[in-house]
């Protein structure tokens, strides 16, 4: 099991963190944010381009590929109403060096296909629950 929270700054700021300690800022333009860190889907965005950013590198790497740069771009389309999902997801694997594009291809199939759990979590539906409490007093982390 994986867990996170987050917790409200000021105006629309968060802090975000999970089981590894690490932090992420959130903050949006709109209802009172002052847009000084990503959005709540620019992370989610980000997570998607990372999971299959280090399968593909990893694949590319036991294969003995010799990548000199490696970036993933994407590019989205979302719903004009609310809750604004996203209806599209393209990405676009760009990779510098005398690599074998048949290797490359094999290690986006695997990623995509495979071992990228953030894409496989967008194809399929999650069973989502949630729970609520007021507490006197300061929120305590569950």
């Amino acid at each position: 099991m994986t867990s996170a929270s987050v917790t409200w700054v000021d105006g629309m700021q968060f802090v975000a963190s999970g089981e590894s300690g690490h932090a992420v800022v959130l903050d949006s333009t709109a209802e009172g944010g002052a847009g000084t860190a990503s959005r709540p889907m620019e992370v989610m965005l980000m997570g998607i381009l990372g999971c299959t950013a280090m399968d593909v590198i990893s694949i590319l790497k036991k294969k003995r590929q010799p990548v000199q740069e490696f970036k993933v771009f994407a590019t989205t389309e979302r719903a004009e109403e609310h809750p604004r999902r996203f209806l599209k997801v393209h990405l676009e694997y760009v990779v510098a060096g005398e690599v074998d594009p048949v290797a490359l291809a094999r290690a986006v199939q695997l990623s995509e296909e495979k071992y990228c759990s953030a894409i496989a979590t967008l194809r399929s539906p999650v069973e989502l629950s949630s729970s609520y409490r007021v507490e006197e007093g300061v929120a305590s982390v569950a």
